[in-house]
């Protein structure tokens, strides 16, 4: 059995926030926004130093759109590394499916403007 400390359970929480917090491409200063608290708090959450009322904890999970039992799973850890790929490949994703749909567009464009031009007055 599996015996954690607090000091354990808040490196899990402060390791998680982080992951989820990057993920959502949130700084700490804009999520400290979002739940109304201070970004120095949000920072002290991720080293561990602190911990957070319930009101807090249930409010966290939510700004980072997660379930609140993912915020504290050990195996839910990802290196820093594979957290900025995740993010940089989001981006990337992001921004090639926005160049679609703003060429998907224009093209419609193109074909209204073609199909009004043609037509008889």
């Amino acid at each position: 059995m599996l015996t954690m400390t607090e000091s354990d359970l808040r490196a899990v929480l402060g390791k998680n926030l982080k992951m989820f917090r990057t993920l959502k491409g949130l700084s700490q200063a804009k999520l400290a926004e979002i739940l109304d608290i201070s970004p120095n708090f949000v920072s002290d959450l991720e080293t561990g130093k602190r911990w957070l009322s319930s009101d807090t904890f249930v409010n966290l999970a939510q700004a980072l759109e997660v379930e609140a039992h993912e915020l504290l799973k050990p195996s839910q850890t990802l290196s820093d590394e594979t957290a900025d790929f995740i993010q940089k490949y989001t981006e990337k994703a992001a921004a090639i499916a926005s160049d679609a749909v703003i060429d998907s567009l224009k093209k419609l464009r193109n074909q209204y403007l073609k199909d009004t031009s043609e037509s008889p007055p």
